[in-house]
């Protein structure tokens, strides 16, 4: 912070994993647009390589765009239009433009919302989404990595090497301190009225400024509740609705819920992973249901009120019942899941869960590459690995070992290494892009 009390932007910036695609992007591509949910950080990111910015969330940015659309070709490029969703019109202007002009690096849009269907033609084939989610372990460098998810993928079981002094109670406070740039670094009182405030302005503004008025707001908090109890689970919406209003005669239309989903999934605020379907003989009988995540695990945490004390002992406030285990071990897997998400979309990978129809088969993360090979990932709470840890990992490389590319147990343990039977270990503090 300088003397006038201005924060000093260059020198409070966390580098993020992006970074390194953007740089490789921007002078290739016309337009990109960088999503994410609000205060994510995408103006700070994509302001950094931005000559002119517009903020769109200012009247008269957009009237002064409404007014002289061919300003956009006048000003120096990369033009960032930040919050570009208030004035819809812009992508549309924007898609237009690189039509006419398809050299590299011209504009750069961040919003934190998606417009409502139809409100702006798809830009394919003239501008490139990318996601930039809250920070990962390894851009809150709480370790050093030494295990590279991109080498996972691509090399014949590279090497599996550190060590790590993370133990849970730190991973726990990682959950909780939330993986908002802006937020993560207050004080501990500060980040929790601060969650609290992100989660209140969601109820009372964000859904009104998508263009749906909320007729009875705490049955939507109390659906956001039900939706954090069920992080990492595929529990039906109709179970996670029965567990927001339970003994409620007068529940919800399910259009009602089907509107909640639908204005956070444009709001960026639901990532859920799907589920994994390879499209082999190998695999007929695979589970679709989504496992339910939000974008932060703090967010969870904080609509559950679950602070580190609740969590390492897994007391505290009541859970709606639309879970059996440990709400500690479900936020873990959340902040491994956001971690893995980071990495992957740096290998231009994609992230599944894997359960078959009667649930007899389960792995947490399946990272599949451009080569169509996978990573298959188990989360688990726990510094050791026992052989029921690794049971479904070696069921998979029994089943189709051409598809795998290697197979990985993340732990809260100190150390990273292979076992005998190949199986890596590694800390999620260890694991990198």
């Amino acid at each position: 912070m300088d003397a006038n009390g201005s924060v000093d932007v260059v020198s409070t910036y966390i580098r993020r994993i992006l970074d390194d695609q953007l740089n490789a992007l921007v002078p290739q591509l016309a337009a990109i647009a960088i999503e994410g949910p609000k205060g994510v950080g995408k103006t700070a990111t994509a302001g950094r390589r931005a000559a002119t910015t517009l903020a769109l969330d200012r009247p008269v940015q957009q009237e002064l765009l409404a007014a002289d659309p061919g300003r956009l070709e006048r000003l120096d490029g990369p033009i960032l239009l930040d919050e570009w969703q208030r004035y819809p019109p812009s992508w549309d202007l924007v898609r237009r433009s690189v039509d006419a002009n398809p050299a590299g690096g011209r504009f750069l849009l961040a919003g934190s919302a998606t417009p409502p269907e139809g409100a702006t033609h798809s830009g394919a084939g003239r501008i490139v989404r990318l996601r930039l989610r809250p920070l990962s372990l390894a851009e809150r460098a709480i370790a050093e990595t030494t295990v590279s998810l991109g080498e996972l993928l691509t090399s014949d079981s590279p090497p599996i090497v550190g060590d790590s002094t993370i133990e849970l109670s730190q991973y726990v406070e990682e959950i909780v301190a939330s993986g908002f740039p802006a937020i993560r670094t207050l004080p501990e009182r500060a980040r929790r009225l601060q969650l609290d405030g992100y989660i209140a302005r969601l109820v009372d503004t964000e859904f009104a400024e998508q263009g749906h008025r909320v007729a009875r707001p705490a049955t939507l908090r109390a659906w956001l509740r039900a939706y954090a109890a069920a992080t990492a689970t595929n529990a039906s919406y109709d179970k996670i609705m029965e567990a927001a209003t339970p003994g409620d005669a007068d529940k919800p239309a399910k259009t009602t819920v089907a509107a909640y989903r639908n204005v956070l999934e444009r709001l960026w605020l639901l990532d859920p992973v799907p589920g994994w379907l390879p499209g082999t003989i190998h695999f007929n009988r695979l589970a679709q249901a989504p496992k339910h995540h939000l974008a932060d695990p703090a967010l969870a945490a904080r609509l559950l009120g679950a602070g580190p004390r609740a969590l390492l002992s897994d007391s505290g406030r009541d859970v709606p019942a639309v879970r059996s285990s440990l709400l500690v071990g479900a936020l873990f897997e959340s902040l491994a899941t956001l971690c893995v998400r980071v990495y992957a979309d740096n290998a231009d990978a994609t992230v599944h869960h894997l359960r078959t129809r009667n649930g007899d088969r389960e792995i947490d993360l399946v990272v599949e590459g451009q080569d169509g090979r996978v990573v298959a990932i188990e989360v688990k709470l726990a510094p050791e690995v026992g052989e029921a840890d690794v049971r479904h990992l070696r069921w998979l490389r029994s089943t189709a070992p051409e598809l795998v590319a290697d197979l990985v147990v993340l732990t809260t343990g100190p150390h990273a290494y292979r076992r005998a039977d190949g199986i890596a270990v590694v800390p999620l503090a260890l694991l990198g892009p």
